[in-house]
């Protein structure tokens, strides 16, 4: 009998370093303690917040710096990365806030400062860092990490059927687009938890993909927010169990996933 390897797999999105909140934090690594066999873990983008790459600058003068995300966001990976399993691997998919850091935009981050604002050049908090793969934030395969037939990137739209419309879209951007069936897409950025779901053609027909979205894990009411609802925002982190293998060689949904919601 053919014996394929299983990959158990956790994710969470969108802390927003420094603005993560603390009983946020405290579920996270409660939930993933008690979470036994994980062999991945993924952070799927907004790991800062990176207010001052912003193009809106801060009224606050007493508004956090660069470093202060760089030092919430070293002492908050450093921690899960406390409860897992020292084998388990790590991944980052970078969201927009992250790549704001990293954009070619005076208006963010002076040309001639970039090189030395990065995290990964940070004295004191780089080595944290450099313990997790790091995917670029652009709409493409390169994006995406890929394991059996689950896939997990940031997001990049915000409308409230993106997450199934751009789920197809990131298919299709896909090598051997033919060969993507039964796949689970997963991804973070409008901050809404969605369990998985299957995806529909002209809303009654099934198609074989699904679509799952782990919400966020940082404030649900920022100052942006103010006037807008987010009533369905929240903190989830999704849990899968899969086969690896090659997608051609694996037959059916070969796959199991659970979105954990905390709950206040």
């Amino acid at each position: 009998m053919e014996t394929h390897k299983t990959a158990k797999i956790a994710c969470i999105s969108c802390t927003h370093a420094p603005h993560t909140p603390t009983d946020t934090v405290d579920w996270v690594l409660s939930t993933l303690s008690n979470i036994k066999g994980l062999t991945h873990f993924g952070h799927l983008g907004d790991v800062f917040d990176s207010d001052a790459a912003s193009v809106h600058p801060s009224d606050d003068i007493n508004a956090h710096t660069l470093e202060e995300e760089y030092e919430h966001a070293h002492t908050l990976l450093s921690a899960i990365r406390d409860v897992l399993n020292p084998d388990c691997e790590l991944w980052i998919n970078k969201g927009n806030h992250d790549a704001n850091i990293e954009a070619r935009d005076p208006r963010r981050v002076p040309a001639r400062l970039r090189s030395l604002v990065h995290w990964n050049m940070h004295p004191v908090f780089r080595e944290e860092f450099k313990k997790w793969e790091w995917l670029p934030y652009e709409k493409s395969s390169r994006c995406i990490k890929s394991i059996g037939q689950c896939c997990f990137y940031h997001g990049f739209d915000v409308s409230l059927q993106s997450d199934e419309i751009e789920g197809l879209q990131m298919l299709n951007a896909m090598p051997n687009a033919q060969q993507q069936t039964f796949r689970l897409m997963v991804r973070g950025h409008t901050h809404r938890p969605v369990p998985p779901t299957q995806m529909l053609r002209t809303k009654k027909v099934p198609l074989p993909f699904w679509y799952a979205n782990v919400g966020t894990c940082g404030p649900l009411k920022p100052d942006y927010m103010a006037r807008k609802d987010s009533s369905q925002w929240g903190a989830a982190i999704l849990v899968v169990e899969c086969r690896i293998d090659r997608p051609s060689r694996l037959v059916g949904k070969c796959w199991d996933a659970e979105l954990i919601r905390m709950t206040k």
